[in-house]
């Protein structure tokens, strides 16, 4: 039977065992999706605002389903570099319409042949990296992160 899901849990029981909800990131950023959780339990989603993964999206008596999103390979660059280079390689990755997030010293970008080739241009190393990644998710310095969400829109 699908469970009609139009917003996560507000206050989910930690102490409860989780079920995986699994999706990828595009299916995450969705409004409107389906899903089969790993217990067979059916989803269905019409949400006001995407989820994000670790996000519990139901709760019963006996467990927790909580969205996990895949990992997917990535590019890490380092941004030990002076601010302006730092920039400057924020506006390129933005500029080609690439998404990004970061880390305290680090970009992550989507590994993809046009991330590799503009890195490949400016001659910057990269790592390959498979983590969640979280396009609009800006960590500065030791502060908590940003989030810019799939609504940010120029």
């Amino acid at each position: 039977m699908l469970r009609l899901i139009r917003e996560p849990v507000a206050a989910p029981d930690a102490s409860l065992p989780e079920i995986a909800v699994r999706a990828d990131r595009h299916d995450a950023a969705r409004r409107r999706w389906r899903v089969v959780a790993e217990d067979g339990a059916e989803f269905g989603f019409e949400l006001e605002r995407p989820l994000r993964h670790g996000a519990v999206v139901a709760q019963t008596p006996a467990a927790r389903y909580v969205l996990r999103q895949h990992a997917e390979p990535v590019l890490i660059v380092s941004l030990e570099l002076p601010p302006s280079a730092a920039a400057g390689l924020g506006w390129a990755f933005g500029n080609m319409h690439l998404e990004a997030s970061s880390e305290p010293g680090r970009l992550i970008v989507a590994d993809c042949p046009a991330a590799r080739q503009l890195l490949g241009r400016l001659g910057l190393p990269f790592a390959c990296e498979l983590l969640v990644f979280r396009p609009g998710h800006f960590a500065r310095g030791l502060q908590s992160p940003h989030e810019l969400g799939p609504s940010h829109r120029h």
